[in-house]
């Protein structure tokens, strides 16, 4: 946690609305974001960032620095979501038992440092709403660490932490999520591709 961000924890726990509306100004986005990808609803995931900002000040006299202030932030979100899923009696939308070894590899296409083109941003954008049709159909404890280590640039510790599990379990539920993604989309590829040449056929 940086010098900056703990006197900020320090004057909040005093009392200084305007330092807590600082420190939490900076992760709202964030954890609305978390929240809409594991719930799938605006609505749930508006409730769950009202909820983790209200959780937040309540407990920050019970917040020791052992993390960093965005990933108690975080944790307190994935539980609270965690929490809404059990109440929808939320099932499994696939089960993933096999793991892979690539770890560093990204979901998401990297942007340029040059900001692109229109087309090039639509491509884009385009790609990750593919993209995330599928993420959508992940089990919510492999599409929490997707959310948090492509969508939000986490890191495998950050992760583990907010979670809390450990590292080796995000690795591998990473992984996992990762290889289906893959084979969903190659298979959808190859669905389309059938399609069309049972198009070709019949205009022949």
């Amino acid at each position: 946690m940086s010098l900056q961000e703990q006197e900020l924890v320090e004057k909040a726990k005093n009392g200084d609305m305007a330092a807590f509306e600082q420190l939490v100004s900076a992760h709202q986005q964030k954890i609305y974001t978390v929240a809409f990808r594991i719930l799938e609803n605006g609505e749930d995931a508006a409730d769950v960032a009202q909820e983790t900002l209200i959780r937040v000040y309540r407990s920050l006299a019970k917040f020791k620095g052992d993390s960093a202030f965005s990933t108690w932030i975080y944790r307190i979100t994935v539980n609270l979501c965690k929490d809404m899923l059990r109440k929808r009696g939320h099932l499994f939308t696939q089960s993933l038992d096999e793991s892979i070894s690539e770890e560093n590899e990204s979901l998401f296409p990297q942007l340029p440092d040059d900001a692109p083109l229109p087309d090039e941003q639509y491509e884009q954008q385009e790609l990750k709403d593919y993209l995330e049709k599928f993420i959508a159909r992940l089990a919510p404890d492999y599409r929490m660490v997707v959310v948090m280590r492509e969508q939000m640039g986490l890191s495998y510790e950050e992760i583990s932490r907010a979670l809390n599990v450990s590292l080796g379990t995000v690795k591998s539920r990473l992984n996992r999520a990762r290889k289906y993604l893959r084979e969903s989309i190659l298979q959808d590829r190859e669905q389309e591709q059938a399609l069309f040449r049972l198009k070709d056929e019949r205009r022949g």
